[in-house]
């Protein structure tokens, strides 16, 4: 997810010299020569392992007595935990070797702890403050920004802040939208250093502050990143936030805990957004929760929101569902307006049937129709 750590057109430069540009998990298979004749000088033989440390974040060799499987999960896990290029290498003879038949596969299932990360809410409340007191915040977003332009935009049509981005992160935004600034930095534009110049603020998503960018180091600085070593990396910051870009459910259910009534009655739908809110919403003694027996009956979550307002019409109603659930019975929302219900929506939208998804991948098989692809409508 950091953006620019180095302009975009010195991404080769900083492999060839050994600065990893780890934004994104991977894994590397390697072939090396035929393994008895290592170190005898008969082969152009090199270290490969030596030759990929700079550039890897774990490497090791695979021999004939491995734990191949076992191997391949840690590969993994490196490649995951520290976002980075795992590598294996592969001796000749390891590669026409056959599987024991005792051999046993490997999994991931224990062997990862929770990746999603919550910032402090020290950190939190001061961000807040500067963008509640502030006059003119301007966002930047980069590249580390691309998969979470939704929430940005969001947060932009929220502020009314103009929102510009690095020259690498061009088209993250469109140029069309009425708040795009256009790009800053040696390939921008006069129009996005005009807003940045007379911003109070300035809101930083996966941006570095590398030269080229051009983002003024001077002026009132919020920096989100989930790389603690790109926070404040070249000049101190205001507010440096370590969170990834975009909304996770523990922070989405953080909030509910602090604003949802005390008496509410709260209706739960079933998939992704029913595991959520079990692990992270915390009830009060006096709230009531529904929830479909055995998380079986996917679209429970609005309609029991209807029967809580028919049965408690002097209880707060809330209803949290995730796209696909609410999607089974969004037809029900006439006969919400016809009556009057109130009933606080909370939807969670991954665009996908995720826990369908989910148990497909845990059964080995392919991940099949369960992407959904969502209206796009207003209700007023």
């Amino acid at each position: 997810m950091p953006d620019d750590r180095g302009a975009g057109g010195h991404e080769p430069a900083d492999w060839a010299m050994g600065r990893p540009r780890r934004s994104r998990p991977g894994t590397c298979f390697d072939r090396a020569g035929e393994h008895p004749g290592a170190g005898t000088g008969s082969l152009q033989e090199i270290d490969q392992s030596s030759v990929f440390e700079a550039v890897t974040a774990w490497s090791q060799s695979v021999l004939h007595d491995s734990k191949h499987a076992e191997l391949m999960t840690l590969t993994l896990k490196h490649a995951t935990v520290q976002r980075g290029v795992a590598h294996l290498i592969f001796s000749d003879e390891v590669q026409v070797l056959p599987a024991s038949d005792e051999a046993e596969a490997s999994s991931p299932d224990g062997r990862f702890g929770d990746v999603e990360i919550t910032p402090a809410e020290a950190s939190v409340a001061s961000a807040a403050d500067l963008i509640r007191f502030s006059r003119r915040p301007t966002i930047i977003v980069g590249h580390g920004a691309r998969e979470a332009m939704a929430d940005v935009v969001a947060l932009a049509e929220k502020l009314n802040a103009p929102v510009m981005t690095t020259f690498k992160a061009k088209g993250q935004v469109s140029d069309a939208h009425p708040l795009a600034g256009g790009v800053l930095g040696r390939s921008g534009t006069p129009i996005a250093s005009s807003f940045m110049n007379e911003a109070d603020l300035l809101i930083v998503f996966g941006a570095s502050f590398f030269d080229h960018t051009g983002i003024e180091r001077s002026k009132p600085i919020i920096l989100v990143d989930f790389d603690q070593l790109a926070l404040g990396k070249f000049h101190p910051v205001t507010v440096p936030v370590w969170w990834e870009i975009g909304l996770s459910s523990a922070s989405i259910f953080e909030v509910l805990t602090e604003v949802i009534a005390w008496n509410a009655v709260i209706a739960v739908d079933v998939g992704n957004n029913t595991y959520s809110f079990g692990r992270y919403f915390e009830c009060g003694d006096q709230q009531s929760v529904l929830m479909s027996g055995f998380l079986g009956s996917i679209g429970f979550g609005f309609p029991a929101a209807m029967g809580a307002w028919a049965a408690a019409p002097d209880r707060p109603i809330v209803c949290v569902t995730g796209d696909g659930g609410f999607g089974q019975y969004m037809g029900e929302f006439t006969m919400a307006v016809k009556y009057g219900m109130n009933i606080t929506h909370t939807l969670l939208n991954n665009n996908e049937l995720g826990k369908i998804s989910k148990e497909q991948r845990a059964g080995e098989w392919q991940v099949w129709q369960t992407c959904l692809q969502n209206p796009n409508s207003r209700m007023q």
